[in-house]
């Protein structure tokens, strides 16, 4: 079985049809934008407005990293 077909501790990220992680990783993206993307698929599933506040966050960071 593949990792991305798996899941350590809860279902919110197979729920998709491709794994966050597996999606940043073919992108080559960065960690926050990649974090970004995490938060943003699972705020339905389990961290709810606490994700996407993170996931904000780590847009305030991208935008102070590239563009501050």
């Amino acid at each position: 079985m593949s990792a991305y077909n798996k899941q350590i501790g809860g279902r919110h990220y197979l729920k998709h049809k491709i794994q966050a992680s597996k999606f940043v990783i073919e992108n080559k993206l960065l960690y926050p934008e990649g974090s970004v993307i995490k938060y943003i698929l699972r705020h339905q599933y389990k961290g709810g407005k606490q994700d996407l506040l993170k996931a904000q966050h780590f847009i305030e960071m991208i935008i102070e990293r590239d563009y501050g």
